[in-house]
């Protein structure tokens, strides 16, 4: 890295050491990584060549885009019902619990791993801004929050975590090529890959940045997480609510003209012949207009706020029909239109909503609100509530990576692991999401009931056709350690009720000869020697 990036770098990431050692073998493909980074190619100094037009601006639009339309009622519920069974508190107030119980440290050191985690999560507020960071990062499709330490002390660890907005920021990959000189082809190959990110203290739609015009920032210094989610074509990373665009617009144009059409035909329009005599053309069309403007109907639609209000500046609904009628007729007269008819009809709106829903992911059911409240039992789940849940599952795994990053910084700075230790840590670390406590306990129920019964039916072929360790594996789903650790439990309680049976009968009476009868006073007399 150059040394004139702003922040502060650990040292050389396993990952660039990576790079550096494929393009030992003069590499001729850049490396690709999908994590939405804006690659540039070599060509001069930064503030010549950079240009951002096509790819940073069509991302802010995109994130605008987002945002925008998470303000949509439909698209807000949906939204609210994927935070919120993310986003489950405990009791103590804790989403978010560290798993260290595969990983091969001492436990020492998962003490100190767990502390820092927890200082961590201090640092974000987690328990009280879990769900806000949550639905940020999931409407935007991205979060990034600048790392701040002491750069006198970086042992003292990372001193704030501040939040910063996606489109005030990007990443950047730079790829530096020179001409292959062994042949005569022209293919440019790779000499280094350089990664940074690029801040621009405003907010501007236009695609065009320059040295002059951001900071560069070592990656160290910023925490970043995507949405993992790629367009392949553009190489871009896209928000969850990709796929909701469309639909949305659809169901805005399609509500709005459902409104205009029940304003305009609802109602029962007149038609009014006015008698207008022997009037001249232009004092009949005078006097028509005096009648028009006197009985006019002034209801309007606006169509930005769903209004309808008397305004001569919209588009009028209501217009009735004003028709002239010359002497020899029969003289002024009103009539009446019939209003549309099945004005009630609203599948194609519920088509739309339908439609919107399976683009978000979320199950139909939980739109219609008359289903009623489900209690979670196997015969209730439905095959898209168990999609949901998997669904739920990708998203905290991908947002997890933000604790991952933080998580690496914070031990690295403090000197609890080294990088090396981080690579088999990062590998076998995992985070415990709180579940609904009684949704979990009655799912948890259920399989162990099926799984029970299930036993009681095998249990006559054990010895026979089938193991106790292939039933303890396959039929009640134990693993290697729940299997040592409940024989290790029974072992124990066995050994306990032994030694609580020998010494009941220790401190017991000795019996009595059946031989000896007790003497009328009850007490038995000493033995005779």
């Amino acid at each position: 890295m150059a040394i004139d990036l702003f922040g502060f770098s650990i040292g050389k990431k396993s990952r660039e050491e990576e790079i550096e050692t494929s393009l030992k073998q003069e590499a001729f493909v850049s490396p690709d990584e999908y994590d939405g980074a804006q690659t540039l190619n070599s060509g001069g100094f930064m503030g010549t060549y950079v240009d951002f037009s096509g790819g940073i601006q069509n991302e802010n639009q995109f994130i605008h885009t987002y945002r925008n339309i998470s303000l949509y009622p439909e698209v807000d519920m949906a939204i609210e019902d994927i935070v919120n069974d993310s986003i489950i508190m405990g009791t103590d107030r804790r989403p978010i619990k560290l798993n260290l119980s595969h990983t091969g440290f001492s436990d020492n050191i998962k003490t100190k791993i767990q502390k820092e985690f927890d200082n961590v999560m201090k640092m974000f507020d987690f328990s009280n801004k879990a769900y806000e960071i949550f639905r940020r990062w999931y409407i935007d499709g991205r979060c990034y929050f600048q790392i701040i330490i002491d750069t006198e002390n970086p042992r003292a660890g990372i001193k704030e975590l501040r939040p910063i907005d996606p489109v005030k920021i990007k990443k950047v990959r730079k790829i530096n090529k020179k001409p292959y000189a062994k042949g005569p082809t022209a293919v440019p190959i790779i000499t280094n890959v350089e990664e940074f990110f690029l801040y621009t203290d405003n907010d501007k739609q236009s695609g065009t940045y320059t040295g002059s015009g951001g900071l560069k920032i070592l990656p160290d210094s910023i925490a970043y997480a995507h949405s993992g989610i790629v367009d392949y074509t553009t190489k871009q990373v896209v928000g969850y609510l990709q796929k909701a665009i469309r639909p949305v617009n659809m169901l805005r144009q399609i509500e709005d003209a459902v409104v205009i059409y029940r304003i305009s035909r609802a109602p029962e329009r007149r038609i009014f012949y006015i008698d207008v005599g022997n009037l001249p053309k232009q004092k009949a069309e005078q006097y028509l207009k005096e009648l028009m403007n006197r009985y006019r109907n002034k209801l309007v639609y606006n169509q930005s706020t769903g209004e309808v209000r008397d305004d001569r500046n919209h588009l009028h609904m209501l217009e009735d029909y004003w028709l002239p009628r010359r002497e020899g007729g029969r003289g002024t007269e009103i009539s009446t239109l019939s209003g549309g008819q099945n004005l009630g009809q609203m599948d194609d709106v519920e088509y739309l909503q339908r439609k919107l829903y399976r683009a978000l992911n979320v199950p139909m059911s939980r739109l219609e609100t008359q289903n009623g409240f489900n209690m979670g039992r196997s015969a209730e789940i439905t095959r898209d509530e168990v999609k949901f849940y998997k669904f739920i599952q990708r998203l905290r795994n991908k947002f997890c990576t933000l604790f991952n990053d933080v998580l690496r910084k914070q031990l690295l700075l403090k000197g609890v692991i080294s990088e090396t230790d981080w690579e088999d840590l990062n590998q076998n670390i995992s985070y415990d999401f709180n579940e609904d406590s009684y949704f979990n306990e009655l799912r948890e129920t259920e399989i162990l009931k099926e799984r029970l019964q299930m036993l009681g039916q095998i249990d006559p072929l054990v010895g026979k056709y089938y193991s106790t360790e292939y039933v303890r594996k396959h039929i009640l789903q134990q693993s290697d350690e729940e299997i040592t650790l409940i024989d290790s439990q029974n072992t124990a309680e066995r050994q306990k009720a032994e030694m609580e049976a020998a010494a009941a009968a220790a401190m017991a009476p000795p019996p009595m000869d059946p031989g000896m009868a007790p003497p009328p006073g009850g007490e038995v007399p000493p033995p005779q020697a």
